[in-house]
């Protein structure tokens, strides 16, 4: 998502592509009502003419015959008769169904074409203009699954769990409904109730929710102590949450603890800058805070810790707590703090959202959202693949959610103690 350098204008212009890759995300893909969140990197614009000279040279070399496209197209012409009264498509509605139907074969959720119309609506939305329920939703074995609601928002407060499985919104199917048609349905006018209709693991039936949306206020971080133990929930990488961390670790450093929990449960992602910029006050200059990979053959961009690292002022353990709520700019940050031998990890398996997207605005006005890259984690594990195990697996029963009990911090909490 984003680079390890401050994004250009031109990239500012289109950023926060907010959380499926946004490592600006805030992307990630993954939606809060509306926006996808998680972990973009801002996204780098072509036009429409560079994009095509590429793809002309492409297409010389495969041969690709579209006699049959336009064979197909005479026959609709002469002989579809609508079945209804409404109006026929227009040559430019069919021309958008053959390109969103030609994106939606590479079988990727996060790849989208967005006609004029829909890519007006998006661009909105990634502006941090919308209203909504404040949830992120991305596709986990083919379904849509809630990553995580957003703390204190609508959805939360309406019962929403990361993991829940979306089955209808307001009584229309899920079934095969890309992320960006959902998100487009859930979002709406402040004040206004959808319905979701979801299935939970453990629960026998379905669960209708009406949600009222909402104007999404995005929280950052939290701070408290616990039993000698200093503990920083946060709950997103937005463009402030590096200043609220460095302003969360001052206060660990004054407070003269040794013990630190670093609470990612529930955090969707956002800008890969601040997960970034959060891994260097733990890792030494140089050390690989996440790979980005663009397939063979092509060379791996690698982002490094910026060497604010604590440790020479102060020897302290942390861990880092995880669910299946954390996905992108989260996996990111436990990733290399894991696997760079700072921390541990405890709670349960992460959501395993680990793919970059960049934004291509066409002539036309349509948009482009493409998958162009994977994260890898420093020792080269895909986190789209499978997300990242826990050292230590703690679940949260129903009993714990209804009694207001954390079995997974106070797991943390036993285990900095020992």
């Amino acid at each position: 998502m984003t680079s390890t350098n401050e994004p250009s204008q031109e990239q500012k212009s289109t950023a926060p592509l907010f959380g499926v890759t946004l490592a600006l995300l805030f992307a990630t893909a993954a939606f809060f009502s509306g926006i996808e969140v998680g972990t973009y990197r801002a996204p780098h614009v072509q036009n429409e003419a560079s994009l095509g000279s590429l793809f002309a040279s492409k297409d010389q070399k495969a041969n690709v015959d579209m006699a049959e496209f336009w064979r197909v197209w005479d026959l609709l012409d002469k002989k579809f008769v609508s079945s209804t009264t409404t109006a026929p498509a227009t040559a430019q509605k069919k021309i958008d169904g053959a390109i969103a139907g030609m994106v939606s074969a590479l079988g990727d959720p996060y790849t989208v074409y967005f006609p004029k119309a829909d890519a007006e609506v998006f661009n909105a939305d990634i502006a941090g203009n919308f209203s909504g329920v404040g949830m992120e939703i991305g596709i986990q074995k083919d379904v849509l699954t809630v990553i995580a609601p957003l703390p204190e928002s609508p959805a939360e407060k309406a019962g929403i769990r990361s993991g829940d499985i979306l089955v209808k919104i307001d009584g229309s199917s899920t079934e095969a409904m890309a992320v960006d048609q959902a998100v487009k349905k859930i979002r709406g006018e402040k004040g206004t109730k959808v319905k979701l209709t979801i299935a939970r693991q453990g629960a026998k039936d379905f669960m209708d929710i009406d949600v009222v949306r909402d104007t999404i206020n995005i929280p950052s971080s939290k701070v408290e102590e616990k039993n000698g133990v200093y503990i920083i929930h946060l709950y997103n990488f937005s463009a402030q949450s590096e200043q609220n961390m460095e302003k969360a670790l001052r206060g660990f450093m004054m407070s003269g603890k040794n013990k630190l929990v670093i609470d990612l449960r529930g955090n969707p992602g956002g800008y890969l800058q601040s997960a970034v910029k959060i891994a260097s006050y733990f890792l030494p200059v140089g050390k690989v805070v996440v790979r980005e990979s663009y397939g063979p053959n092509i060379p791996e961009d690698i982002y490094r810790s910026e060497g604010r690292d604590l440790h020479p002022y102060r020897d302290f353990k942390t861990v880092v707590l995880i669910d299946k709520g954390s996905a992108s700019a989260s996996e990111i940050l436990a990733g290399a703090l894991h696997e760079q031998g700072v921390a541990t990890l405890i709670g349960n398996t992460s959501f395993g959202k680990g793919s970059v997207q960049e934004l291509v605005q066409l002539d036309s006005g349509a948009s482009l959202k493409v998958t162009i890259a994977r994260w890898l984690t420093p020792n080269g594990h895909s986190i789209s693949h499978s997300g990242l195990d826990p050292d230590i697996k703690v679940d949260v029963s129903e009993d714990d959610r209804k009694n207001g009990t954390d079995p997974q911090l106070d797991a943390a909490i036993q285990f900095l103690n020992k």
